[in-house]
C-alpha cells in the first residue's frame, strides 16, 4: 500500500459568537454567517473525519487506523494510545467573544467522562485591532474568591486578559479558566476531548432567546488558581523546524517557508501540518500536493522523506 498527504472535509460548526472569516480568510464552504468552528481531523463521537482526497477517499479516520494503525498513526502512537487518534485540529473564527471556560485535565475527565482531558494550543492567525483573550488569573486566586466574583457578575476583574496580533501562540494547559475574544481566528491544536466546562457566558442569549448551560459546579474541582503563564515565544528562522511547544500530548513547530526544504522523519508518530499563511507544496514519492491557507494536511507515519516548497508559514505537529 502507497500512502500519501491525507486531506479531511472539514466539520463546520456554527457558533452563537461566530462569524464568517472561516471563508473569507482561510477558503471554508461556510453555509451560514455565524460559522464558528472548522474542525479540521477529528475522532470526536459523531464527529469523525473523512478522507477528502485519494485512494481513501470517502473512508473514515477510525477505518484507516482500524485497518492500518502502525502505518497511520506512528509505531510510537499506536503503543501508547492504541487504534484512537489523539489530537483534534481545528480553525475558529471568533465574531464574538467566546464564554469564559475550562478544560478538566486527564485524570478528571477519565473519571467523570471516560475521556481524555483537553489541554490545547492556540495560534493565532488574524486579529482585529485591540482583540484580546483572556488566560487565567491575575493574581493566584481561591475558590472562595473566585465564586464571589462569579456571583457578583465581576468576574473579569480577576483574569488576565492580552492583546494578541498574528504569530502569538498560548499553551492552555488543562485547568486554565480562558475566553478567545471577538476579533481573533486562531489554529487550535488539542487532546481529543470535547469536554468544556462553560462558566460565564455574558448573559447572552441565542436566536430564540434561551441562555447557553453553564457548568459552574463541575469547573470548581478543575479550575487552577494559581497565577499561570500561558504565552509562549519563538523562533522564526526561514525554512528550519523551530520548536514552539513541547508537552506532554504534543510538539508544535513552526516553519517559516522560503525556498524548498527537506525533511526525514520515523515512523514513530504521524506528522499534521496545518498553512497558517500562503501556500506550499508538499513533494512525496515523486508526487506534488498544493496546499494553501487554511489547509490542513496528514502524513500518515509510514512516510518519512518529503519536501516542503513555497512561501508560507506552517505548524508542524507531531507526537514525541
Amino acid at each position: 500500500m502507497l500512502f500519501y498527504p491525507l486531506q479531511f472535509e472539514p466539520i463546520l460548526k456554527e457558533r452563537i459568537w461566530g462569524g464568517t472569516k472561516l471563508k473569507t480568510l482561510l477558503n471554508k464552504s461556510i453555509a451560514s454567517e455565524i460559522t464558528g468552528e472548522s474542525w479540521e481531523i477529528s475522532t470526536v463521537a459523531n464527529d469523525v473525519s473523512v478522507v477528502a482526497n485519494g485512494h481513501f477517499k470517502g473512508k473514515t479516520l477510525n477505518e484507516l487506523i482500524d485497518e492500518y494503525p502502525n502505518e497511520i498513526l506512528g509505531t510510537k502512537v499506536y503503543a501508547q494510545f492504541g487504534k484512537q487518534f489523539p489530537l483534534l485540529f481545528k480553525y475558529l473564527d471568533a465574531r464574538q467573544d467566546l464564554s469564559i471556560q475550562v478544560h478538566p485535565n486527564d485524570a478528571l475527565a477519565q473519571k467523570r467522562h471516560n475521556s481524555f482531558g483537553k489541554a490545547e494550543m492556540w495560534y493565532v492567525l488574524q486579529a482585529d485591532e485591540n482583540a484580546r483573550l483572556i488566560v487565567g488569573f491575575k493574581e493566584k486566586s481561591s475558590p472562595e474568591e473566585y465564586l464571589t466574583h462569579l456571583n457578583n457578575k465581576t468576574l473579569l476583574a480577576i483574569l488576565d486578559t492580552k492583546k494578541v496580533q498574528p504569530g502569538d501562540v498560548f499553551m492552555l494547559n488543562t485547568g486554565t479558566i480562558h475566553a478567545l475574544g471577538a476579533g481573533i481566528v486562531i489554529a487550535e491544536i488539542q487532546q481529543t476531548s470535547d469536554i468544556t466546562y462553560r462558566v460565564y457566558d455574558f448573559d447572552r442569549v441565542d436566536a430564540n432567546g434561551n441562555t447557553r448551560e453553564l457548568h459552574v459546579d463541575l469547573a470548581l474541582e478543575a479550575l487552577n488558581y494559581e497565577k499561570t503563564e500561558a504565552q509562549r515565544w519563538y523562533e522564526k528562522q526561514e525554512n528550519v523546524s523551530n520548536q514552539v511547544i513541547q508537552c506532554p500530548y504534543f510538539t508544535t513547530n513552526f516553519i517559516k517557508l522560503n525556498d524548498t526544504f527537506s525533511k526525514t522523519k520515523t515512523t514513530d508518530s504521524f506528522c499534521v501540518f496545518m498553512c497558517v499563511e500562503g501556500d506550499f507544496s508538499l513533494n512525496v514519492n515523486g508526487d506534488s500536493y498544493r496546499y494553501g491557507i487554511g489547509s490542513t494536511v496528514l502524513l500518515p507515519a509510514a512516510l518519512t522523506d518529503f519536501q516542503l516548497s513555497g512561501q508560507a508559514s506552517l505548524l508542524e505537529i507531531y507526537i514525541s
